[in-house]
């Protein structure tokens, strides 16, 4: 089955009485163009997102008819959990993880990062409080914003501002 498109949210419809196939995705493979993968009751998907990145995020519709919804399900893995105790930690702690190009997730008040070693280590030697965990990485941070923007509602911006009103 060749899926080329979103078809909304599973969150968002209503499902009656049709089966959910779960198409079960590392977080990683959120953001493939083209993907082969087999769901749980065993259908072949071929995505093929062409015009741009598709961003799949948890509970996204694939496929649906009168009896049937394919739907991710973004499966979990290790992490590294961080809970900055300031403003400035957060800062600090962003900026190790930016210099290793690792994605960042944010949820709640927590930092997530998928698991690495070399920055376990870094982070604890510089005195960091971790945990080390197994979730789904669901929220991840747009860290890509163009430097004219004027729109200030990314978490970005909201942080640069707050550290710019102590100067």
């Amino acid at each position: 089955m060749l899926i080329q498109q979103k078809k909304g949210n599973i969150n968002a419809i209503t499902i009656n009485n049709r089966h959910i196939d779960w198409l079960p995705l590392e977080w990683y493979e959120t953001s493939r163009r083209i993907l082969r993968k087999q769901t749980l009751a065993g259908n072949n998907l071929a995505l093929k997102f062409l015009d741009k990145d598709p961003m799949l995020a948890q509970g996204d519709i694939l496929y649906e008819d009168n009896t049937l919804i394919i739907a991710v399900d973004i499966l979990p893995c290790d992490v590294l959990i961080i809970r900055p105790a300031s403003l400035f930690e957060m800062a600090s702690v962003c900026y190790e993880i930016g210099n290793k190009h690792l994605p960042l997730f944010f949820e709640k008040d927590e930092v997530l990062v998928p698991f690495d070693m070399p920055l376990f280590r870094l982070l604890t030697s510089q005195g960091y409080a971790l945990k080390q965990d197994k979730r789904k990485l669901l929220h991840p941070l747009k860290t890509t914003i163009a430097p004219h923007a004027h729109n200030n509602s990314n978490l970005f911006s909201k942080i640069m501002q707050l550290t710019n009103t102590g100067l």
